[in-house]
C-alpha cells in the first residue's frame, strides 16, 4: 500500500478525529446490539439480517482502520 501524503486544515483534522471516535464508539455499540438482536432469531446460517449487520461491521471496521 502507498502512502499518500494529505494536507488537512486544523478544522478538517478535527472533523476527522470527530468522525472517528463517533465510529469507534457509537456506530461499534449500535451494530454489536444490531448482532445481538439478529442472534436471537436463531440459526445464523439462514439469517439475512445477521450477515447484513457482520457486513455493516466490516466495512466499519475497515474504514476505521484507514
Amino acid at each position: 500500500m502507498s502512502t499518500k501524503m494529505v494536507f488537512l486544515t486544523r478544522k478538517g483534522y478535527e472533523k476527522l478525529k470527530k468522525e472517528l471516535q463517533f465510529l469507534k464508539t457509537v456506530r461499534r455499540r449500535e451494530i454489536l446490539k444490531q448482532l445481538a438482536k439478529a442472534r436471537m432469531h436463531g440459526d445464523i446460517s439462514e439469517n439475512a439480517e445477521y450477515d447484513a449487520t457482520t457486513e455493516a461491521q466490516a466495512l466499519l471496521e475497515m474504514k476505521i482502520s484507514r
